[in-house]
């Protein structure tokens, strides 16, 4: 078993956590004296009612020390931040952890196996998730209930359910919360999308992404469990499986992104990203699509999701001349990749620029940065969990409707599958017992 888990006694502890926080805030308001505090300190000691200073130091928490986490270690470069946790159930990658914050200059980063530990020091003020999918949620909404502000990796959930209890925790606590959906901080995807937005090629027809494919789930018989690897909570809410290697690695062409069991295979793979993109650009952050069909069904050649008004967003389809998204209107194209590639039909678009009153989108040059600066503001992020929520739920119903082989609707107002009894139980997933989510 864990050694430790979301019992009634944990909920507890994340609460006072919580109110020793809001009581500080109260004390050092009304002139209580700093000395006795210690010399890490966070925001809510500092008296700042939650708000970090533009000149406070903003303490973070490392969780999950994968092959993804290399991106985020710049965090611990920017000025006033201080790394303080590097957390990972397996030995090897706390290990190499701490390397990698001792050659940056950091020796006095703490190790542990455990993200309560975290969440239950007062010091902390946001923590990088850097986890398979299946753990984004918990984590996450453990953080947000014990003070802190959340960087969570994409997609932000595993199911539409731990997507809206994500939602829920972030706008009764006002967090700052950062999906790491950095494709929105590159500026040839703002600028497709303000190309988009801004009807420069007229009424969106299609929209072709690029995801790829992955293998079937690799079987192997089971293998010893590796020394200083907790197994068992790597595994946490998702059902028991016997260990063999290829299930926990973190490869990006295999490995646990391979299994239902720890995410959505490529629609949460690359899905998280494309989709995302195409949210954006149509302005449809706050809402969804409305019918999803997977490949094969009645002769398909590719799985495809339309929105109400008929904008159909389709899979796979080959005619992207190279790139990873091509929006497709009555009077023009734009192709898009990473790298900075963008590619219109007429083709003066890409360098034209926005007159006085058209829209202009959130500009952000770092997904991490732009993470920072908003702990410090509390304004609103690029990508927030209502943003990822709604991504992350086109991932997800993309997802169910390939496992099942059939068609699902749904209804982005109310968040539901309609006409299938079964489908909408898909929604969420069985938990096991001593993993449920924080209430």
């Amino acid at each position: 078993m864990p050694k430790k888990t979301h019992s009634p006694k944990s909920k507890r502890k994340f609460a006072d956590s919580y109110n020793r926080r809001a009581f500080l805030e109260r004390s050092v308001g009304l002139g209580a004296s700093l000395l006795s505090f210690p010399v890490i300190a966070n925001a809510a000691t500092l008296g700042l009612k939650g708000r970090i200073g533009p000149n406070s130091r903003i303490n973070i928490a490392y969780i999950g020390i994968g092959k993804q986490i290399g991106s985020h270690w710049g965090l611990a470069g920017m000025d006033g931040v201080q790394p303080t946790y590097v957390c990972d159930v397996r030995s090897e990658h706390r290990e190499r952890g701490l390397r990698e914050m001792k050659n940056r200059g950091y020796d006095d980063v703490r190790a542990t196996a455990d993200y309560e530990d975290i969440m239950e020091d007062g010091s902390v003020d946001g923590v990088v998730i850097v986890t398979p999918d299946h753990w984004h949620a918990a984590m996450s909404i453990a953080a947000i209930q014990s003070g802190k502000d959340v960087y969570v990796e994409k997609p932000m959930t595993l199911t539409i359910e731990e997507g809206q209890a994500m939602v829920a925790a972030q706008e009764r606590s006002g967090a700052i919360v950062q999906v790491g959906s950095q494709q929105r901080s590159e500026r040839a995807f703002r600028k497709a999308a303000e190309i988009v937005r801004n009807g420069w090629i007229g009424e969106i027809r299609e929209v072709y992404c690029g995801l790829g494919s992955f293998p079937p789930p690799i079987l192997r018989a089971p293998e010893p469990i590796p020394g200083g690897f907790n197994y068992e909570k790597w595994l946490g809410p998702t059902p028991y499986k016997p260990y063999f290697e290829e299930r926990v690695k973190g490869d990006y062409s295999g490995g646990w992104r391979l299994f239902w069991e720890y995410g959505s295979r490529k629609n949460g793979d690359w899905g998280a990203h494309h989709y995302d993109i195409v949210q954006w650009a149509l302005g449809r952050d706050h809402t969804g699509p409305t019918y999803f069909v997977p490949k094969g069904f009645e002769g398909s050649k590719h799985a495809y999701y339309e929105y109400a008004d008929g904008i159909r967003v389709v899979r796979d389809h080959p005619d992207r001349s190279g790139h990873m998204i091509r929006f497709i209107g009555s009077e023009g194209e734009v192709f898009v990749s990473r790298g900075g590639r963008i590619e219109t039909l007429p083709g003066n678009l890409a360098n034209k620029p926005l007159t006085l009153g058209e829209t202009r989108l959130y500009r952000s040059s770092s997904q991490q940065g732009n993470w920072i600066e908003c702990m410090r503001t509390r304004k609103a992020p690029i990508c927030t969990a209502q943003i990822g929520h709604r991504t992350g739920t086109i991932c997800q119903l993309a997802g169910i409707a390939e496992r099942l082989e059939r068609p699902l609707k749904w209804d982005p107002d109310a968040e539901l599958i309609l006409d299938d009894p079964m489908a909408r139980r898909w929604q969420s997933r069985p938990r096991r017992a001593g993993y449920e989510l924080p209430a």
